[in-house]
């Protein structure tokens, strides 16, 4: 095998397996951001629009997985790596919750705006109590994925891998 041959292959492996991380997020975050559009529609008795709901959902899921991937590969929130698991679970949940918060803002905002209102009248429109609440729900979401996600970085891929999906281990 070449070098060349080699270095495409470790870089295909690398590509599936961010592509794979990717995925797992995405479908992780998809769901629950699915599951909170479909609550404040029924709370709220908003049945219209819902397809625009159910895709900015969507597009939150994406994006927020893609904050999370870079904000990974950049060690943000890796400070805490050092002390136990459950403050860096802690602490990573809240960084990107907060992300998550900034995003819900700016998705309102665009969706008032798309309705016909100008930036003002729609940031105007916005609760911030849903917004909050909003905020605790995706804090507590987020607190499992990077405890899983801390759990995978101490133990292991491999390990990790075989705890979680192997029978009898």
């Amino acid at each position: 095998m070449t070098k060349d041959t080699a270095a495409r292959s470790e870089l295909k492996g690398k590509a599936k397996h961010e592509l794979l991380e990717m995925l797992a997020i995405f479908l992780y975050l998809a769901f629950f951001f699915c599951a909170l559009t479909t609550h404040s529609m029924l709370l709220l008795h908003e049945f219209h629009g819902k397809d625009w709901n159910y895709s900015f959902a969507l597009i939150n899921a994406l994006v927020v997985t893609k904050v999370i991937m870079i904000g990974e590969y950049a060690k943000v929130g890796s400070r805490y790596e050092s002390r136990p698991l459950v403050l860096s679970s802690i602490y990573k949940a809240f960084l990107f919750g907060l992300l998550v918060f900034a995003f819900h803002v700016v998705e309102e905002v665009v969706k008032g705006f798309l309705r016909g209102s100008t930036i003002a009248e729609a940031f105007h429109e916005t609760h911030i109590d849903v917004f909050i609440s909003r905020s605790i729900v995706i804090f507590c979401t987020f607190l499992p994925l990077f405890a899983f996600r801390e759990f995978r970085r101490v133990l292991g891929e491999e390990r990790f891998q075989t705890l979680l999906f192997k029978p009898g281990v």
